[in-house]
């Protein structure tokens, strides 16, 4: 076993014979492994993360209220989509997991390396912009969940941006990690939410196995919406972040197999939620509640189901801002890190990477400004973080796709292979289909009639 192996394994805290040329070397105290599933479970847990983070981290706030608006304009009718969503959820984040692996380098600056400087600060000035403007309707989200609990935006919005950049200046990658594992497991709360509604098991099974038609038909909200729903299942910042998480934890191709596991862990988990969110909106359906957006919908269903389901939609419904803050705010500032050459990590203290900090800490603070000033047009931003994210969209994953092919980068064994490259371009086709659509349907609200 060579010496940075032997580094790498004590770093996962497993216990391993030293060669005779590594006696001198201090022994990492770790745990005794005595079989080998139990190297692999702990294996597993050190690379496990970015998968599950970058998966969950996309049922945003902006998913939330769109997951949550299908189930209660159309009932249990658009569940199928769930199950198509999924395979592309991990293909698209598998290509991710294997280039940050291959290359140890985020994705802005692959973009750079191999497209140039004119294309890497397309690709760089598309992400930056679009972030901003999610991570507005992010703090919008904050404000009006604990807005409907009795907590003054003032109050809220400002607190909420000091936590979420005390949550990344403590100069460790693993604290975070673990902070944002346990938001995100928060999450299998939805499957309360979801019994708490009774929906009905044996149509939520048909529904989810068998394509059905809402009763009205196609019609230009029904395909609008199930656009938006395709938009929020990938979105152009999760190629960015999750290739910089893999690159922050420097993982080995020999770990490709277990972060495989994660995201695919991820994208499941991820789509089972957003069912979960569709099942309590669908509770609106069966009994005619009206809502625009979740904070209206708990405060309706309150009387009939009590402050439990109430508050844990809009606690919930903050939770999923919250992560997709952190992790949309992340995203830009390891690119443009990446970019400038800053130090750009979060194993770096404050004073030792303070550009790579400040972005991060001027993009939450700048959002958090936004959604505090008065009449302004939040309606607006939201629609056009729609149609900016689908039209860049295509884009980004088609530079992804021309990296995986590239063979001086990753050789032979990890190019994609002509299947994964069928499924991909069938992806891309798809997605770039929809994205038009969806900018077409935002600009031309009749197109559909």
């Amino acid at each position: 076993m060579r010496l940075e192996e032997l580094e790498l394994e004590s770093q996962a805290g497993l216990e391993v014979e030293a060669p005779p040329s590594a006696v001198s070397m201090p022994q990492a105290r770790g745990v005794v492994v005595h079989h080998r599933w139990q190297m692999h479970i702990l294996t597993f847990l050190m690379v496990f993360g970015p998968g599950l983070i970058v998966m969950n981290a996309d049922n945003d706030a902006g998913a939330v209220s769109t997951y949550m608006q299908a189930g209660g304009q159309y009932g249990l009718h658009l569940l199928w989509i769930l199950v198509v969503l999924l395979p592309i959820c991990y293909f698209v984040q598998e290509m991710v997991a294997r280039l940050g692996i291959a290359t140890g380098k985020g994705h802005a600056a692959m973009i750079y390396e191999r497209f140039g400087k004119w294309w890497g600060r397309f690709s760089l000035c598309d992400l930056l912009f679009v972030n901003f403007l999610t991570l507005i309707t992010e703090f919008a989200a904050i404000s009006l969940a604990l807005s409907a609990m009795g907590v003054s935006p003032f109050i809220s919005v400002p607190v909420s941006a000091l936590g979420l950049t005390l949550l990344v200046v403590t100069g460790s990658y693993l604290r975070w990690e673990r902070v944002v594992i346990v938001l995100c497991l928060l999450d299998v709360t939805w499957f309360a939410l979801a019994f708490l509604v009774h929906p009905g098991w044996a149509n939520v099974a048909r529904n989810t196995a068998f394509p059905t038609m809402p009763l009205g038909g196609l019609t230009s909200s029904l395909v609008f919406l199930v656009i938006a729903m395709v938009g929020t299942t990938i979105s152009p910042w999760q190629l960015f972040f999750q290739q910089s998480c893999v690159a922050e934890k420097r993982l080995r191709f020999s770990d490709l197999k277990w972060a495989r596991l994660d995201t695919l862990i991820g994208s499941v988990f991820t789509v089972c939620v957003a069912g979960a969110m569709m099942l309590v909106g669908n509770y609106g359906f069966q009994h005619g509640i009206v809502f625009q957006d979740p904070a209206q919908f708990a405060g309706a269903i309150m009387p009939p189901l009590g402050h439990f389901v109430r508050n844990g939609i809009l606690l919930l419904m903050v939770n999923a801002a919250v992560l997709g803050t952190t992790a949309i705010s992340l995203a830009s500032a390891w690119a443009y890190g990446e970019v400038k050459g800053w130090q750009h990590s979060l194993h770096r203290k404050l004073w030792e990477a303070p550009g790579f900090y400040a972005t991060y800490i001027v993009c939450v603070c700048a959002a958090a400004a936004v959604v505090l000033i008065p009449h302004v047009p939040l309606q607006l931003v939201i629609i056009s973080v729609q149609v900016f994210a689908g039209l860049i969209l295509p884009s980004a994953i088609i530079f992804l796709q021309l990296l995986l092919n590239d063979r001086e980068l990753l050789g032979d064994r990890w190019v994609n292979k002509p299947w994964n490259n069928t499924i991909n371009w069938t992806i891309i086709i798809v997605l770039f289909a929809l994205s038009l659509l969806l900018a077409a349907q935002v600009m031309l609200p009749t197109l559909f009639k």
